[in-house]
C-alpha cells in the first residue's frame, strides 16, 4: 500500500517556479481515492497544481480542516476546477470566525470568505461532527476531544454571535487519517485542538496505536517552550516515524522537532511530494 501526499499550498515554496502563500492545501492519494485537505488562502493551490502536473479534476472529495480563510479561501476556485464534489466539514465551519491581536483588540473576520448559499451551489456539503469514512483506508477524525493538559486554543480567536464575541474552542478542527500497514498517517490542517489530542483521537477511532507519519500544520506557533517540549516528548513516546511540518508550526518549534527526529523530520513546503510505502 502506498500513500502519496502532494503539498499544493504552504507558507514557503520548495521549488523554483512554485508560489507560496500563508495557508495550507495537501492532496492525499491512496489507491483510487484522492482527497484534498484544505484549499489554501487564494489561487496558489491551483497555480501550483498546474506546475506540479496535478489534475484537480480527478479529486473525489475535499476535507475542510476548519473554517479559517487561509484554509478555505481557495475553495471557490478549486470547486470551479473540480466540478460539484463532496466537501466534508464540521457544522461549526459556518460560524462567524474572527481574530484579534494578542491583546484582544482590532477584530477582523477570519472565516470562510464566501457565502454559504454560493458554495452550496458548487459542492455537496457533508456536514458531520462524527468521523466520516472514505474508502477502505481513509477517514476523517471528526470533532477532536481535548484531553491533554497542555494543549489549549489561542486566546485571540473568536466567534461572533448575536451577544458579541466569544472565544473560539475550534470544534470544527479536524484532520485526515489513513490506515497504513506501518501505522496511521495523519494529515493535519492546523491542529487548533492540539496535535497530540488529534493523534490520541486518531488512535481511538481506528483502534491502531502505531503512528507512522504526521504531516501538516501543528500550531506550535505561537506557543511557549513548555507546550512545544511536551508535544515533542509525546511524539517521541508515540514512536512516530516521520514528522513533516507546515504552515503554523513556526521555525523555533521546527528546529526543536528537527533536532529530535533528525532524518525522520522534514519541512513540508509547497511542492513537497511525500511517498509513504
Amino acid at each position: 500500500m502506498e500513500v502519496t501526499l502532494k503539498t499544493l499550498c504552504e507558507n514557503t515554496a520548495g521549488e523554483i517556479g512554485l508560489q507560496a502563500e500563508w495557508g495550507s492545501s495537501i492532496l492525499v492519494e491512496v489507491g483510487n481515492d484522492r482527497v484534498l485537505v484544505d484549499t489554501g488562502a487564494g489561487s496558489v493551490a491551483l497555480k501550483n497544481a498546474d506546475i506540479m502536473g496535478v489534475d484537480l479534476g480527478s479529486i473525489d472529495r475535499i476535507l475542510l480542516s476548519h473554517a479559517h480563510a487561509d484554509h478555505t479561501g481557495g475553495l471557490r476556485p478549486v470547486l470551479k476546477r473540480t466540478g460539484r464534489i463532496e466537501v466534508i466539514a464540521h457544522p461549526a465551519v459556518w460560524e462567524n470566525k474572527f481574530k484579534t491581536d494578542l491583546e484582544g483588540l482590532n477584530p477582523y473576520y477570519n472565516g470562510i470568505p464566501y457565502a454559504k448559499s454560493e458554495l452550496e451551489k458548487l459542492a455537496h456539503f457533508n456536514i458531520q461532527k462524527k468521523p466520516v469514512k472514505i474508502g477502505d483506508f481513509i477517514m476523517t477524525t471528526g470533532e477532536v476531544p481535548m484531553v491533554t493538559s497542555f494543549e489549549v486554543p489561542e486566546p485571540n480567536f473568536w466567534v461572533k454571535t448575536e451577544n458579541g464575541l466569544r472565544h473560539d474552542t475550534f470544534p470544527d478542527d479536524q484532520s485526515l487519517v489513513i490506515k497504513h500497514p506501518k501505522g496511521l498517517v495523519v494529515v493535519l490542517g492546523c491542529a487548533h485542538r492540539g496535535m497530540i489530542n488529534t493523534l490520541l483521537h486518531a488512535r481511538e477511532i481506528t483502534g491502531e496505536n502505531r503512528i507512522y507519519a504526521v504531516v501538516g500544520g501543528t500550531h506550535l506557533y505561537p506557543k511557549n517552550k513548555e507546550q512545544v517540549n511536551q508535544s515533542v516528548e509525546a511524539l517521541k513516546e508515540m514512536k512516530v516515524e516521520r514528522v513533516g511540518v507546515s504552515h503554523c508550526t513556526g521555525f523555533p518549534a521546527s528546529r526543536r522537532l528537527a533536532d529530535t527526529f533528525g532524518s525522520h523530520f522534514f519541512l513540508n513546503t509547497a511542492g513537497t511530494v511525500t511517498i509513504l510505502k
